[in-house]
């Protein structure tokens, strides 16, 4: 059974192994170990017989606008609902904090489409989100969509 939760800290080299993946595959942010540590009250994962299969962080940007950050899903599940259950948890959670808007940039503009994410132009967005970009390899040439999902 697949069961989504608060992420621990026994769950930081998993979560550091999947986003290491798809980092390497040029899909996400690369975050390191210490990022991970600092921010691991903002992660979900997804459990099954114990073993970590995805994780997702809601990161609070502002009084009314979240992000959705660092959706990873084990290779052998993506397509199999990891990754959409994570990604209601993390609405779920912004809900029940009273943020209105939760925002995301990705390069899988389609999953977050499918679920009810809507495209804007990059600079709709407000300036303070944009502070871990220079951390990205692609700076300054981002290829990211960004979207966005309203309550």
């Amino acid at each position: 059974m697949m069961d989504v939760v608060k992420a621990s800290l026994d769950d930081v080299e998993a979560i550091r192994s999947l986003i290491e993946y798809h980092a390497a595959n040029g899909k996400m942010l690369l975050r390191s170990l210490s990022y991970i540590y600092e921010n691991i009250r903002d992660y979900f994962v997804v459990r099954e017989d114990g073993e970590v299969l995805g994780c997702c962080a809601l990161h609070v940007s502002w009084r009314d606008l979240a992000e959705v950050k660092s959706l990873a899903v084990r290779e052998d599940r993506i397509g199999k609902g990891v990754g959409k259950a994570l990604l209601e948890a993390a609405l779920k959670e912004a809900r029940e904090m009273g943020i209105p808007r939760v925002f995301t940039l990705t390069l899988e503009k389609d999953f977050f489409v499918r679920n009810g994410f809507e495209l804007v132009p990059k600079d709709e967005l407000p300036m303070k989100i944009w502070g871990e970009c220079i951390y990205c390899p692609k700076y300054p040439d981002c290829d990211e969509a960004a979207l966005i999902y309203q309550f």
